[in-house]
């Protein structure tokens, strides 16, 4: 996923691996007058959320309603939790097992090699219209998009309102030499942990590149090479080398996983952290209440961020079983508002679509910093090897706060440019 936006809980791996064995074999082209028809739908799991089901529940929610409008096309949902999905979906494309629809994954590798069609295949005008430009645009492959964002976020700094008066601060830092000062007093009159940092391999590529945007640095620049291993982002973790030795992160910040975190942040265990509004049904779930949560913009180097993270986990349709009429007919209908809405009260992310975000964000006010982020969000590359390059500093970035900055930065670097 460019993000991953949230961290899931149920595994379905094996039997969502049968269910795709037999992906592309039931043939067929035109819409659904031309016979019946299934669909096999592959995503990503992202676990409970608020409800009492997961993805798996509410994808077949959708395919239900979609069978009584559409009674020829069956749409037969698979889902796998989140930290299972890169090893399954890499498997489901090494044999060949491709999903009519597979949800949860970046758009450019795919179509690099021909496999899936160009959004404007599988999506009414209409509907394409109403996506969040700004997203859809990451889809690109030869300036044209391949993929639909599903659901989005941004990314901003939670803080404990009652931490801050604890330790006698006012308002949140917004400078690097701030937010250590204010993580030591933090330690010093609460005996708690003043910033969560989590380098390990579940989100080391999104905490990674927040702080090189707060230090002028990135992933690429404005022509989209890579720059992994610039001046800026050797200073950056040079930094956070330092920042994690002082001990006022929690211990081993290069191995740290961001939903463990998120979990000590929400017990009160920690002050301050990067945060996006999946947080929020993990703090009403450990009993905080979300009023004493203070959002705010990122600190950087010298001021905060002007640019933050924007993530997006997008579908893609595979044109192997040559069903792109009935695909249409079923994202169109995923499409609607209710679907969007549905969705993302689930997980506390952000719908996908300008009418579901506005209707969103009048219903969850506390989220409307993050979506006001939207905008003059960063994301991640589009690279067709961004995939690869990721997977590279979920794993090794965290060694920057233990070893030696440079040697890592330059090693992924290595990767980066060799393997495009």
């Amino acid at each position: 996923m460019k993000s991953r936006l949230f961290a899931a809980t149920v595994a379905a791996g094996a039997a969502a691996l049968l269910a795709i064995s037999a992906c592309g074999s039931s043939g067929g082209n035109g819409g659904s007058s031309s016979g019946n028809v299934t669909l096999h739908f592959f995503g990503a799991d992202y676990g409970a959320g608020t409800s009492t089901e997961g993805s798996t529940q509410f994808w077949d929610g959708v395919a239900s309603a979609f069978h009584k409008k559409y009674p020829k096309v069956t749409v037969d949902v698979s889902t796998v939790n989140w930290n299972s999905y890169p090893d399954k979906v890499k498997t489901l494309i090494q044999n060949k097992q491709y999903p009519d629809i597979l949800e949860g994954s970046a758009a450019p590798p795919y179509a690099q090699e021909g496999l899936i069609y160009p959004t404007s295949q599988i999506l009414s005008q209409s509907v394409i219209s109403n996506l969040v430009q700004k997203f859809l645009k990451d889809t690109d492959y030869q300036g044209q998009p391949y993929g639909v964002p599903w659901t989005t976020s941004t990314r901003a700094m939670c803080y404990n309102k009652s931490m801050f008066s604890q330790a006698g601060i006012t308002s949140p830092p917004t400078t690097w030499a701030q937010l250590k000062s204010d993580a030591a007093a933090i330690k010093a009159k609460t005996g708690k942990i003043g910033f969560g940092l989590p380098l390990g391999p579940e989100e080391a590529q999104g905490e990674s590149l927040l702080w090189f945007l707060g230090n002028g640095g990135g992933y690429v620049n404005t022509s989209g090479s890579y720059t992994i291993n610039s001046a800026q982002n050797i200073a950056t973790m040079t930094w956070l080398k330092s920042f994690a030795a002082s001990g006022d992160t929690e211990p081993g910040a290069g191995t740290a996983n961001r939903t463990d975190l998120w979990n000590e942040f929400a017990a009160g265990q920690i002050a301050m952290l990067n945060c996006s509004p999946a947080i929020m049904p993990i703090v009403a779930a450990k009993g905080m209440s979300t009023s004493n949560v203070g959002v705010a913009t990122i600190p950087g180097m010298n001021g905060p961020l002007t640019s933050t993270l924007g993530v997006h986990d997008d579908i893609v349709a595979f044109k192997s079983g040559g069903h792109a009429a009935q695909i249409k007919e079923f994202l169109d209908f995923a499409y609607q508002d209710q679907w969007q809405m549905q969705f993302n009260k689930i997980y506390d992310l952000l719908p996908a679509t300008a009418s579901a975000d506005q209707a969103f964000g009048q219903q969850n006010p506390l989220f409307t910093s993050y979506m006001t982020n939207i905008a003059s969000s960063v994301n991640y590359p589009s690279n067709p090897n961004w995939t690869t390059v990721e997977n590279q500093i979920k794993q090794t970035m965290g060694q920057a706060v233990t070893g030696n900055p440079a040697s890592v930065l330059n090693t992924i670097q290595q990767t980066a440019s060799t393997s495009s």
